[in-house]
């Protein structure tokens, strides 16, 4: 039972936030309908997560996540589809729940095996966006760079903004929230391990709520 997850998008993370502008944009003025403000949001991992399924064997749709997350976002809510989102994951961090870890450490050997995501070797799946496409009033269809196991691909994330804070309720910070989803095909990349059995196209699935300086 082995498998290969993604990105990731929407995708993608390790960058230390700028302050958030002070100007705030008032609702109803902006396309999105929100009055966070423009400025650079970073992840909040508390609150974020990228998981992934994957065919085995036709049976099922197996399913991990990674727990490392970081990105940073450029954003401005009258001007979306002029927004930048840089991601990186920690391949590493890669959870499975597997339920014998007496038998195999399956997250180990999917994390360290050159077979899979050779973490000791490639530190870090990345995606950088290179241009957003609105589709709708909320969402945008965001395409970038993702590079996996040192190779670079172009993806496209679909993406849907669902709410935006100036001040968030608990932690008075600007706040954003999104969902992505997008498919990788691992052999692109050259993760070819079992392909047809695990199947070669990963569903990438993203939930993020990202926050102000």
């Amino acid at each position: 039972m082995k498998l290969f997850p993604t990105l990731f998008l929407a995708a993608g993370f390790a960058f230390a936030a700028l302050p958030v502008s002070a100007q705030v944009t008032a609702p109803g003025t902006n396309p999105l309908g929100t009055d966070a403000p423009a400025g650079t949001y970073s992840i909040d991992p508390t609150h974020a997560s990228v998981t992934f399924k994957v065919a085995h064997l036709g049976l099922s749709s197996y399913t991990a996540r990674f727990t490392k997350i970081d990105a940073t976002l450029k954003f401005d809510p009258a001007h979306p589809e002029g927004a930048k989102l840089t991601v990186s994951i920690d391949p590493a961090s890669i959870r499975t729940d597997y339920p014998f870890p007496e038998k195999e450490n399956f997250d180990k050997v999917l994390a360290e095996s050159d077979k899979w995501f050779n973490a000791g070797k490639f530190k870090a799946i990345t995606f950088a966006s290179t241009g957003i496409k609105m589709t709708g009033d909320k969402t945008a269809d965001v395409t970038g760079t993702l590079t996996l196991l040192g190779v670079a691909k172009p993806v496209t994330m679909k993406v849907t903004f669902n709410k935006g804070y100036a001040s968030h309720p608990m932690s008075k910070k600007a706040a954003l929230g999104f969902s992505g989803t997008a498919t990788v095909k691992r052999s692109e990349f050259g993760m070819t391990n079992l392909v047809p059995f695990v199947g070669d196209d990963v569903a990438v699935l993203i939930e993020a709520e990202l926050s102000g300086g």
